[in-house]
Formats: C-alpha cells, sequence, structure tokens
C-alpha cells in the first residue's frame, strides 16, 4: 500500500484525483470519531467533508515529518470545535466505535453490551469538552499524548489530568448508573 506521503507527493505534482485515496482511508473511521465531538451524524460527515476540503487546499503545507492521519485529525477537531462552539447540538449517540472503549469480555449478550453502550454516551455526554475530546484521543483514537498535544494544541501535563479527570468521572456516573 501506498504510504499517505507518497499519496500527498502525487497530489501535489498534479495528479489530483489522487487525493480520492487519502478520502477513502480516512473518512469512514474520522465520521465515527467526529460524532463522538459534534453529536451526530449528519454535522460528523460535514465536519469530515470540510475537514478533507480544508486539507486539501492547506497540502502545500503538509510536512512529510508528520503522519498526515494526526494532521487531518487536527484539522477534524478544529472544525468539530467551531461546530459545537456555534450551538449545533442534538441527540448524542454512540457508535459502534465504542467496542474499542469497552473491553472484549464486558458482555456476552449484544442486548447487554448495547445498553452499555448506551449508558457509556450518556456519560461521555456529561463530561465537558476538554475531557471528553481528550479521552476520544487517548483512549478511542490511540494517540499518544504527544500526539494529542499536536492535535488540541494543549500541554501534555493538562491532557494527562484531564484523561485521568474524565476517567474518574466515567466511572463514577457509570457506577451509578449500575446502582439503581
Amino acid at each position: 500500500m501506498e504510504s499517505d506521503a507518497a499519496v500527498v507527493k502525487r497530489v501535489l505534482n498534479g495528479e489530483v484525483e489522487a487525493f480520492s485515496i487519502l478520502v477513502e482511508r480516512y473518512f469512514d473511521h474520522y465520521v465515527r470519531f467526529a460524532i463522538h465531538l459534534v453529536g451526530n451524524r449528519e454535522d460528523a460527515e460535514e465536519v469530515v467533508q470540510d475537514t478533507f476540503l480544508r486539507a486539501y487546499r492547506a497540502l502545500g503545507r503538509y510536512e512529510e515529518r508528520e503522519r498526515f492521519g494526526a494532521w487531518l485529525l487536527r484539522i477534524l477537531v478544529n472544525r468539530a470545535r467551531t461546530v459545537s462552539a456555534i450551538g449545533r447540538r442534538r441527540e448524542k449517540m454512540f457508535p459502534d466505535q465504542a467496542d474499542a472503549v469497552l473491553p472484549e469480555t464486558a458482555l456476552a449478550h449484544p442486548e447487554e453490551r448495547a445498553a452499555l453502550r448506551e449508558e457509556m454516551a450518556r456519560a461521555l455526554d456529561q463530561l465537558g469538552r476538554d475531557q471528553r475530546e481528550a479521552f476520544l484521543l487517548h483512549y478511542v483514537e490511540g494517540l499518544s499524548y504527544e500526539e494529542i498535544a499536536a492535535v488540541t494544541g494543549s500541554g501534555i501535563s493538562a491532557l494527562k489530568m484531564r484523561v485521568k479527570r474524565s476517567c474518574e468521572r466515567l466511572r463514577e456516573i457509570l457506577q451509578g448508573v449500575n446502582r439503581v
């Protein structure tokens, strides 16, 4: 498989249609991630489409030393922040990506897993934007603190604290649900 950097070079050398390779590689995964940030699929798809448009326009500033996916994710997070800031929040949903957060053996029955996903979505919704974003970037996207710092512009210590506090808060919320 051709590297992202090689595809970018092709695009910058005039082979514009090669950009579709990058869109195919990242679109679906980033839509699932964007749903967590903006709250619904429609806005998430719009944010991701806008992200690719902005990335295409800024492709000349992409530096090969950076992972293309991390560079693209930084654009996506900024777009999602803008969408959230202008008040486009609707009903939250937790996509199939929830399996990345839940242990493989958490629950045996699909209906139990679905119920837990729903509770997890509600719990994530109760976190502040910064904590939710740090939690998702670290645990769902699997980014290191250094990569998250590059994406969000926040310091590593602050990110570690956000992730720690988000885990504590999620634990509190989910334990409260299980007691009822």
